[in-house]
C-alpha cells in the first residue's frame, strides 16, 4: 500500500466521509440517511475538542473512517470513548484498514488516559460483530434504548 495512512479528517474530506455514511446507514436500519444531517454531524465531531474523526487513506483517496466522542463514566471514574461511524469502503474490506482505524481510536485514547472505550453495533450485522470479537471486544448485558425529542416533548 502506497501512501497509505491513517489520520485525522480534515473539512476537505467530508463529501467522501457523507458517502461512507450512506454505505454504513444502508446497513443500520435504525438510521435514515440525510446528506445534509451527516454533514453537520461530521463536521461538528471536527469542530470539537473532546472528539477525533479518523480516515484510512490509500493513493489520496479517503476509504474508511471512524470517530470518537468522549463522554464521562461514573464507572470508570473519568472518560469513556464512544465509538460511532466505523466503516470501510466496499473493496477495501478484509484488508485491515477496520483493524488500523480501531487501533488509531486506541492510540488516540490512551495518550489522553481514557479508559475504555464502548460503541453500538448492529444486533444483524454478523461481520461487524465478528470483526470486533477478533480485536478483543467484549459484549455486554447492556441494550441501547433512545427516545427522539420533539419540540413539543421538550416543552414538558
Amino acid at each position: 500500500m502506497t501512501n497509505a495512512c491513517i489520520r485525522q479528517a480534515r473539512s476537505a474530506d467530508l463529501d467522501d466521509l457523507v458517502n461512507l455514511l450512506l454505505l454504513l446507514f444502508s446497513i443500520e436500519k435504525d438510521f435514515n440517511f440525510d446528506a445534509d444531517h451527516q454533514r453537520r454531524g461530521l463536521q461538528m465531531i471536527l469542530d470539537h475538542k473532546n472528539a477525533v474523526l479518523l480516515v484510512a487513506e490509500t493513493e489520496g483517496r479517503v476509504i474508511g473512517m471512524c470517530s470518537g466522542q468522549l463522554t464521562i463514566s461514573t464507572a470508570e471514574g473519568g472518560h469513556a470513548l464512544l465509538v460511532e461511524d466505523m466503516v470501510v469502503a466496499t473493496p477495501w474490506q478484509g484488508q485491515g484498514w477496520g483493524k488500523k482505524l480501531i487501533r488509531g481510536l486506541e492510540h488516540w485514547a490512551g495518550s489522553r488516559k481514557i479508559a475504555r472505550l464502548q460503541l453500538l453495533a448492529d444486533r444483524n450485522n454478523e461481520g461487524a460483530l465478528e470483526f470486533y470479537n477478533s480485536l478483543d471486544w467484549q459484549r455486554t448485558e447492556l441494550i441501547c434504548l433512545r427516545k427522539r425529542l420533539t419540540a413539543s416533548s421538550s416543552e414538558r
